[in-house]
């Protein structure tokens, strides 16, 4: 039931609209509004409300789906019961939560308090920082383990993958640490473990795989997959599946097959890619191979291309005309070396046709276009899959091979962290790309296949207008909501419950 009262301050009387309610079976007002001044509630029935004198956008949809998920994952809670009892104000949970959510959204901490009801002292840098650095190795594996549980009971278990991403490392100089290993979901890449481990050998990526297998299993869990880059394709350990990549010119074979040896991968999953299934002997033994075709990157791979023809050619041109004018001081072979360091970029060399004439040294070249489509035709778009996975549908394949790249781009797109202590700052960006990928397979549960970039793109379309009108003698008026929503947009909304965190 609603109701206008007024409220005498200063011998003006001000109107408040007053909405009353029964709290404990007695009457009780449970929210007002201000309205104004009789001429202010005159003037908008006139028509002639005032204008607003400022606006202002602050974060909405990105800020409060991540919070909501970071809640929904209790992460404050378990940090709190691995570090036990506190007597802080903010507890070590609370500081952690907060340092992801900033992690991920690259946020100030001024614009996040309208929606992140915390104390005043969870935002102070200096407290989170003596706060995190409580989280010693043990306490930092054990809230892990815990984390990795929520999100197994989240998405349901099931086999694991493996993945070797160089973004997720701490600061190599410290230790020589310069990789990071990640037991990630099949489903979705969502991060469950990681471990820290030199790279540059496959005999020490294959013992980081075993270990995070190890620890996979223990959770009830069997079945895991190490994921390999092009020309590192030897499977881990016998109780280790592999998904890896091979280089396209170590199987010319392989390349003489034509576009209509290639078949449609799952057009609703992956459109545009084809695949041929196949196998070929890889080092002695023979394995399932599958060569993959995107138009998506083979478009991407010609404009690549095209660009580092264009500078070949701009350079080409200047030595040419440096010869033709006589200013060129150095000798035939330091010429042909020149020419040598220009044309040695992928594929080029196979296109530009150069000939260097002598007495007096003229530069003459041109593109062989035959050339230029055979290379097109042979590697643009394409990429050489090695597994043992026999079994695997090869839409699973592919997108177990893509893991790598969708989790390396996630962690490029997170905002940086203090510089220290650096394995926490570690701990932060992977609890910040488990959170992240938490919310795209959400999303895509609901029938939103969105990347990371562009579900945070549409999130972060939805923003809170905050409308200040001027001062009639009591306090300025404020009123907020929302930008109007485009539909993949509000059924973001919905997925992620912002309706919540929405003003009212």
């Amino acid at each position: 039931m609603g109701s206008i009262i007024g409220k005498r301050r200063g011998g003006r009387t001000y109107y408040y609209y007053a909405e009353s309610g029964r709290v404990n079976g007695r009457p009780r007002i449970v929210g007002q509004r201000y309205l104004g001044t009789a001429e202010d509630v005159a003037g908008s029935l006139g028509g002639s409300a005032a204008e607003p004198e400022r606006t202002r956008q602050l974060p909405f949809g990105d800020v409060a789906a991540v919070w909501r998920t970071i809640r929904s994952l209790d992460l404050a809670g378990i940090v709190d019961g691995v570090i036990g009892r506190q007597r802080s104000a903010v507890s070590v949970g609370t500081h952690l939560a907060l340092a992801v959510l900033e992690r991920v959204v690259g946020t100030d901490s001024g614009e996040l308090t309208h929606l992140i009801r915390a104390p005043e002292q969870a935002w102070e840098q200096g407290r989170s920082r003596r706060a995190l650095r409580r989280l010693d190795p043990e306490r930092r594996q054990r809230i892990e383990q815990a984390v990795s549980a929520a999100v197994r009971e989240r998405i349901g278990g099931g086999s694991a993958l493996v993945v070797d991403v160089p973004q997720a490392t701490i600061d190599a100089s410290a230790d020589g640490l310069s990789g990071s290993a990640l037991l990630v979901s099949r489903d979705g890449a969502i991060p469950l473990s990681s471990q820290d481990h030199r790279r540059g050998g496959d005999e020490r990526y294959a013992a980081v795989a075993g270990r995070l297998a190890e620890r996979h299993r223990a959770g009830g869990s069997a079945e895991v997959t190490a994921v390999f880059d092009a020309g590192a394709h030897a499977g881990p350990s016998p109780d280790v599946g592999f998904v890896g990549g091979l280089l396209l010119t170590d199987h010319p074979e392989l390349l003489a097959y034509t576009a209509g040896a290639r078949t449609a991968v799952d057009e609703r999953r992956l459109p545009g890619l084809t695949a041929l299934d196949t196998r070929a002997v890889v080092d002695g033994v023979s394995r399932r191979v599958v060569l993959t075709h995107s138009e998506t990157l083979h478009a991407a791979q010609a404009r690549g291309f095209a660009q580092a023809l264009n500078q070949a050619a701009r350079r080409l041109d200047g030595l040419a005309e440096a010869l033709a004018a006589g200013t060129y001081r150095h000798s035939r072979d330091q010429a042909l070396a020149e020419v040598a360091r220009i044309t040695r970029v992928r594929w080029v060399e196979r296109v530009l046709v150069t000939s260097l004439e002598a007495n007096p040294m003229r530069l003459r070249w041109h593109v062989d276009e035959a050339a230029r489509a055979r290379v097109a035709e042979e590697f643009f778009g394409k990429q050489l899959l090695v597994t043992d996975r026999d079994g695997w549908p090869v839409a699973e394949l592919v997108t177990a091979y893509r893991a790598r790249y969708h989790l390396e781009s996630t962690f490029a797109r997170l905002a940086e962290g203090p510089a220290e202590p650096a394995e926490v700052q570690r701990m932060i960006s992977v609890l910040a790309v488990t959170v992240l990928h938490v919310m795209r397979h959400e999303a895509e549960r609901a029938g939103l296949d969105l990347s990371v970039r562009e579900l945070f793109e549409q999130l972060g379309g939805i923003r809170e207008v905050v409308l200040r009108y001027p001062s009639t003698g009591g306090r300025p008026r404020t009123r907020r909501l929302l930008t109007e929503l485009t539909e993949p947009q509000r059924r973001l909304f919905e997925v992620f419950g912002l309706a919540g965190f929405a003003p009212r």
